[in-house]
């Protein structure tokens, strides 16, 4: 562990390059210039702040949580759980999570998604919870299921879960998306094989957790999420990403 204040100096062999052609969408996203960084506004630094009374009761349950009365989402249902850590793995507290996912027919409910698949009424794909004191968090939902995109002939995204972090500031917020242990859609897909580090998808991988389910009802998967707080990198002399 290094002292106190010190930076943790970026690995980035670890994250995929910006072009990719492989992906084909990074073709036209990349950047062709290099990057300049900007002043954070007064209303980028500051609040919202989220607190327990933003979340109602059932927010992070995607089972029940968008249907009917009497009625659930239809698929293999799942407990994701884990923990919100800092570099140096002591929890965050009080943080904002927020996931969305295909049902379990891979599909999601968007006025966009054109995928055939079933549209199941009583599953809206999306949930909330806060961190405990511990940094601990968990949802209770369906499995995803795995959907074609138009990248390639017959290019498939694996089973995923997308997971939004919010940090003290309204520009603090950390997007990634969770993939499950075991599926070999993950070895075929062209976007996690943009990272170049078999370790960085490893973590990108939540794992089944037998310790956590309910028998006969819930198969649970753990996947925490580190992040690098006040010890980001420097970036022009000046600390930025935090």
């Amino acid at each position: 562990m290094s002292k106190s204040g010190d930076y943790y100096m970026r690995d980035r062999s670890l994250h995929p390059p910006a072009h990719t052609p492989a992906y084909k969408t990074s073709v036209s996203r990349s950047p062709r210039y290099d990057l300049i960084s900007l002043e954070s506004s007064v209303s980028e630094i500051t609040g919202p702040v989220f607190g327990h009374n933003d979340i109602e009761p059932g927010d992070n349950d995607l089972i029940y949580n968008h249907a009917a009365a009497d009625e659930s989402a239809i698929g293999q249902r799942i407990i994701l759980h884990g923990h919100v850590l800092d570099e140096d793995a002591r929890p965050v507290p009080n943080t904002l999570v927020e996931i969305w996912q295909a049902n379990a027919s891979g599909r999601y409910r968007h006025k966009k998604d054109s995928y055939l698949a079933a549209l199941d009424p009583n599953f809206g794909g999306c949930g909330r919870t806060l961190t405990g004191a511990d940094g601990s968090y968990s949802f209770r939902t369906v499995k995803p299921g795995a959907y074609p995109w138009p990248n390639g002939p017959n290019d498939w995204r694996p089973a995923h879960i997308h997971v939004s972090v919010f940090g003290a500031a309204w520009a603090q917020r950390l997007i990634t998306q969770c993939y499950f242990e075991g599926d070999p859609m993950i070895a075929r897909c062209p976007i996690v094989q943009t990272i170049p580090d078999a370790g960085a998808i490893n973590g990108l991988t939540a794992k089944l957790d037998m310790c956590a389910t309910i028998p006969f009802d819930t198969l649970a998967y753990r996947f925490d999420v580190v992040l690098r707080g006040r010890r980001a990198t420097l970036f022009e002399n000046r600390p930025e990403g935090s």
